[in-house]
Order: structure tokens, then sequence, then C-alpha cells
């Protein structure tokens, strides 16, 4: 057949940060056929459908993403309002004494020269003797978020670290729609009316409000909580993780930046009375939200207790309220439909993961499209996806699915952990969640091994966890809050267990945090070499 004469056509239902990532990436990865006019790639949202920006933090991953469709950080910062991350500080999650704050860095090669320090301390730590396992004594990203420097080494510093970013999700939206329209993506302004199903099952038509029908191939869903594809007209379950985290609401309130505010460069996250609140900072303001259960806590509490934090004495400043819908669906990929973002899955903000889901989802399944020869827009036949598949694109379904299920499961399980290992007993929310039985096996193993002083890393390869969060990770939330086996009296000095000179440590991060600069002089520097125009791209 001619491919010219019967293009693969790809419809992508909802905008906003998902949307436009998978527009994006999908145009980048298959640009060739989408300039040959082999394959045209739809993009329909509509305008009375706002941008839920839950969270405008992200993981190291979103660097990945500009670098493969091509835009740099010069461009879209400025753009996005957008800060440097070096990692996320939890406090008053725990009040034990001394560790009733912790951040949680990004590792990075440099950290080759301190994490092996950390973790032998954490070991002997749980065998009872008094040494310092403090996490934030060993990373420099630890020490550039305390000195609030971006996280861009000087040139003659020969290692990169690991950041990620602080963005408007609105603005981050606007612009990845004008780089997708450069790459030949279509934008249709409109809404869905009607889902129209073949009778294979597989999805066929959408009837738009404009009185447009609009058919393709394969259909990715990135229309939010309401998955009106993949949960409403494909009837694809969905897992509620009600049962293993408590909070269903969000209140966010965003305050404006001052000139004389200095910008911090990492996310703060509070606990807070039924809940935690994020503070995320941005060049132009600073965004605030409050996660909390609504079993425990009305909206209007929840409100007056994040506006108390942040010093609002008045209602000038609106607030949003906000439901979530925690869980994932049963599968990602069904019949002709993928779903992205919020439609197939959210864990609440605590780790940034929700962009770092919606990248994985896109990038696996072209991985897995191109992969697979029956369908792979890479073949010469170019055959189209449907709901009647071989048994080879079946199985590859069957893999891809429980790929992003287990990832969902695995990083819901370390964000539970954030709730299991935080002693605060103040509300009935802290004690319910520290007492909740509803946990995996695989935290309890994890927390039990961690506690007995055995060993930790058999505990990570038997619950094949380290694919979710490296196992410094794991160390940094178990000793972040302190959690170490309770003994009368600790034991003496010991040179094994001292194996590592921690002055030497101090001094190689205190002289590699020279080679960074000010995060707000950075941040300025590059607005004013700004080129991000993307109409001159």
């Amino acid at each position: 057949m001619s491919n010219q004469q019967n293009p693969h056509n790809i419809v992508i239902l909802g905008g906003g940060t998902a949307g436009w990532m998978t527009a994006n990436l999908m145009a980048s990865a298959w640009q060739t056929q989408l300039n040959n006019g082999q394959l045209s790639i739809t993009l329909i949202e509509s305008p009375a459908i706002g941008i839920i920006g839950v969270g405008e933090g992200s993981t190291p991953q979103l660097k990945t993403f500009f670098e493969t469709i091509g835009v740099t950080e010069k461009e879209w910062m400025p753009a996005c309002n957008a800060t440097y991350k070096n990692g996320i500080l939890f406090q008053n999650w725990s009040t034990r004494p001394g560790f009733t704050r912790y951040f949680h860095p990004f590792t990075s090669v440099i950290d080759a020269h301190t994490a092996p320090a950390f973790v032998h301390n954490s070991h002997f730590k749980r065998q009872g003797y008094d040494i310092d396992s403090h996490v934030d004594r060993f990373f420099l990203s630890a020490t550039l978020a305390a000195q609030q420097k971006a996280p861009i080494g000087q040139e003659n510093f020969p290692f990169d670290i690991s950041y990620g970013y602080h963005f408007d999700a609105v603005l981050m939206g606007k612009y990845l729609s004008k780089v997708a329209s450069t790459k030949g993506v279509k934008h249709i302004v409109a809404k869905v009316e009607q889902v129209i199903l073949a009778k294979s099952g597989d999805i066929s038509q959408l009837l738009l409000n404009n009185g447009g029908t609009v058919s393709a191939d394969l259909f990715i869903d990135c229309s939010g909580f309401e998955s009106v594809l993949l949960q409403k007209s494909l009837q694809v379950p969905f897992v509620s993780f009600k049962e293993n985290l408590f909070n269903d609401r969000a209140v966010t309130i965003a305050t404006p930046r001052t000139p004389q505010q200095k910008i911090n460069s990492q996310t703060i996250s509070t606990a807070m009375k039924y809940g935690w609140a994020w503070d995320i900072p941005l060049t132009n303001r600073t965004g605030n939200g409050y996660v909390y259960s609504s079993q425990f806590c009305s909206a209007e509490q929840a409100e007056q207790e994040l506006r108390e934090k942040l010093g609002l004495t008045n209602n000038e400043i609106k607030a949003n309220h906000l439901n979530m819908k925690v869980g994932r669906v049963t599968e990602h990929w069904h019949r002709n439909c993928l779903a992205v973002g919020l439609s197939q899955g959210f864990i609440e903000p605590l780790e940034a993961t929700a962009l770092h889901f919606v990248q994985e989802t896109i990038e696996g399944f072209i991985v897995t499209y191109n992969n697979t020869a029956t369908i792979g827009l890479n073949d010469a036949n170019f055959n189209k996806i449907s709901g009647d598949i071989s048994q080879q694109v079946a199985a590859q379904k069957v893999q891809f699915n429980q790929k992003m299920n287990d990832r969902f499961d695995g990083i819901r399980d370390y964000i539970v952990g954030h709730y299991r290992l935080s002693n605060r007993s103040d509300t009935e929310y802290w004690r319910l969640n520290s007492e909740n039985p509803n946990i995996s096996n695989n935290l309890k193993k994890i927390v039990q091994v961690w506690l007995h002083g055995e060993d930790l890393n058999k505990a990570f390869i038997e619950g094949k966890v380290k694919s979710f969060y490296p196992p410094v990770s794991w160390h940094a939330l178990l000793a972040g809050y302190g959690v170490f086996p309770e003994t009368n009296q600790q034991l003496a000095y010991n040179a094994q267990a001292n194996k590592y000179d921690l002055s030497h440590i101090d001094q190689f991060i205190k002289r590699s945090a020279l080679n960074y600069d000010d995060h707000q002089v950075f941040l300025t520097g590059m607005q004013q070499e700004d080129d991000g125009d993307v109409s001159n791209r």
C-alpha cells in the first residue's frame, strides 16, 4: 500500500503538560514519518478544561526530555518561570532529636566520593554504634540547597550533578504546544462530545462539539482524572490506593515573590496536622499547597491551616481546592488506546513523580512500539494498531502494562514509607498512618531488615525495588527520619565502624560547593541571555 495515501493517525486527547509532552516525544521519535506524510499527530484540547497544577516540580528525568526534543534550558526555563531543584527538604515529619528535617538528594557521579560513607555509617548506626549517619552531611546537593546555589558547576569543575526543576505548569503547557507545532503536530481546540467504538471494541472516532469528527489508529488519553477514553469508554478498571495513602484533597495558594527574596533551589515539604505542605519556588512566585485527607480535615480547615503557615491574615490571595484520585489503572495500554498522566493514575506529589510517570510511559511505549515489527513505525509495511493483534504484540502489551503497574506500586510503597516511618502522633491522622496495616510485603520487609541490622541490599534485590528508587534513596528515607533500633546503651568506639574520616568529607563537599553560583544570580544571567522565543527556533 502507499503510505502517502493511507497515513497512520495518532490522536492525543487533552493538552496540559502530559498531552504536550506526549506530542513532542512522539513527534521527535517519528519526525521522519511526520515529514514525509506517513504519520499524522493531532492533539485535541478543550478551552474549558484547565490544567491541574498539583505539583510544579520534577525529577532529573525531565532534563532528558528536553534534550530529546531539542530544547535548551536557556530557551524553556525563562519562558516557564522555572528554577532549579537540587532535591527535597522534608521537615517536621519526625520528632526524633536531630532528625526533625532531612534532605532527599538526587544522586550523582560526584556522590561516589561520599555516599559509601553514608551507607557504611548507616549500617553501623543500625548495629547500635554512636556514629553520625545524617544524610545531609554526605551529599553535595544538600549543601548547595542549603546555600541556595544552582546545580550547574563552573566550567573548570569536572563533575556534573543531577537535578530537577520547578516550573509553572500552565506556561509549560503553552510553551510545549509551540514547540510541538514546529514539529508538525496539529492542534484542534474543541470538546469531545462522544466516543464512538468499532465492532471490534477499539476506539473508532471522536465526535467534537464543533461538529467535526476525528478518526485515528491510536488514541492517547491525556484527559486527566476524567479518563474519557481509557476508563470511561473502554471501561478499564481503576485500582485505588486509598487504603495505603489517605490523602485525597489539596488546597493551593500562590504567593508573589518580592525582589528581596532569595530563590531556593529545593522543594520544601513540611508535615502539617492532616497531611503535608509544599513550597515550590519560581522566579516570579512561590507555589504553596497543602495535601490532606478529607477523612480528617475539611476544606475550610485545610485552607486556614495553610494560610496560617504562610502568614496570610486575609483572604486577598485566592485559594484553589482540588480533588485527587489516587491509584492506577489495571492496563495503561488497552486495545488502541494508551493512557498518559492523570488518566492512567496518580500518586500524591510528595516526591514529584507525576511527570516522571508521563515520560516513562511515553518513552516505554515508543520503545515497545518500535521493537515490535508487526506494528512498528519503522517497519516498511507500516501496519496499523488494532485490538485484534498478534500474540507477539499482545505479549508486548502485557509486559508494558506490568512494568507500568510495578512502577506505580513501587513508588507508592516509597511514598507510604514516609508516613509509616514518621513518629508524629499529634493528630489521629498521623497515629492511624503509623499504624496502617495496609503496606506491601516489600516495604514491610525493608523496614524489618533495616531495624534488625540485616543485609539491606539483599532485600532490595529480592523485592526488585532498585528500579523504582536507588538504594541511597531508601537509606536517605530510613536514616533521614532517624529510624534506628532502640538501645539502652550505644556501643563504644570501633575502628571498622569509624572507617571514614568525616572531616575529610566535610572539606570535600565544602570545597566542591565553591564551584557553584548563587541560584538567583545564575537565573538572572540566564534570563538576560534568553533567546528562547520558540518562534525564532
